[in-house]
């Protein structure tokens, strides 16, 4: 059954959840914010390639107040953040998310790491970044899946 990997996506809903009450158009009720910790070599990372060379194995960032655009879909999350004065769009899949924290109530989730992906497995970090206009939509990544294949292995 794999009861371990199973709680891991439940627990992973559970940031997917915040972070999607976090976009609704009230934003983060009260103190509430977000330190979130992930793997920048997972499958399905991108943003742009000067950044993410920056941090080769883990980055954390933090949704409080300066944050654009966040899009949580059904496998990932996109946004947008000031890194040295310019916005930066990310795009990070739940799966990838090693650390969920709420500093404002102490609650903490912590995940066990992806593999990292191949090289060629990549996704294509953004060539530029995002508009500024505020009439244009972000642009829409492409969703990545993750299959493990050890829920396919017998026990």
């Amino acid at each position: 059954m794999n009861y371990e990997a199973l709680a891991q996506d439940a627990l992973r809903g559970v940031a997917k959840a915040a972070l999607k009450r976090a976009a609704a158009p009230d934003g983060l009720p009260g103190s509430h914010h977000f330190y979130i910790t992930f793997k920048t070599d997972a499958a399905g990372v991108s943003g742009p390639v000067d950044l993410l060379s920056k941090y080769p194995d883990e980055m954390t960032i933090v949704l409080q107040h300066q944050y654009w655009d966040l899009a949580p879909g059904e496998t990932f999350f996109s946004v947008t953040l000031q890194f040295g004065g310019q916005p930066k769009r990310l795009s990070i899949p739940y799966a990838a998310i090693t650390r969920f924290y709420d500093p404002s109530v102490q609650f903490l989730l912590q995940f066990e790491p992806p593999p990292a992906a191949p090289a060629e497995a990549k996704a294509a970090p953004e060539a530029k970044t995002p508009s500024a206009k505020a009439d244009e939509p972000p642009p829409k990544p492409a969703e990545a899946t993750i299959v493990s294949l050890d829920q396919f292995r017998k026990k």
